[in-house]
């Protein structure tokens, strides 16, 4: 027996599955169907007036002629409505992105890299830095709590 018989004897003999439908979802529509709550008031485009040319209608400051049907959501898409972004999402992200690096970078190179050095070697105390004739480091300590309590009252 031929390796393209043994092949197709397989295929012959592998259970097939019968099913009534392929998919279990709803078909996408190819149409709009309209709003039921708009109960027969037209469906405008959802396109805000601040995109529409500035000149040449009857209402310049709203972009609007006598007897324009209102759209549905008139309070977003006016004149009045959240400004259109006149920049893709992504790009902005990346200009804050870049700005917010610039600035930062600054920052770093203001705070480590313009820094001079200090012009002499800091003070140096004999005897573990005066320790002993300070009088030890828990009188140190409590002397610095009880100035505190004293400034404070």
């Amino acid at each position: 027996m031929s390796a393209l018989q043994r092949v197709a004897a397989r295929a012959a003999l592998k259970p097939k599955h019968l099913t009534l439908s392929r998919r279990g979802y709803a078909a996408p529509t190819a149409h709009e169907e309209p709003d039921p709550q708009l109960h027969g008031y037209p469906q405008l485009p959802d396109v805000s007036r601040q995109t529409l040319p500035p000149k040449g209608w009857w209402d310049w400051q709203m972009r609007r002629n006598f007897g324009d049907v209102m759209h549905e959501r008139d309070e977003l898409y006016s004149m009045w409505g959240p400004d259109v972004a006149p920049i893709p999402p992504a790009t902005a992200l990346r200009q804050f992105t870049i700005a917010a690096l610039g600035f930062v970078g600054f920052g770093f190179l203001v705070k480590y890299a313009l820094v001079p050095e200090r012009p002499c070697v800091p003070r140096e105390y004999p005897f573990d830095g005066l320790v002993a004739e300070l009088g030890g480091l828990e009188e140190n300590k409590v002397r610095a709590i009880f100035q505190r309590l004293r400034d404070f009252f």
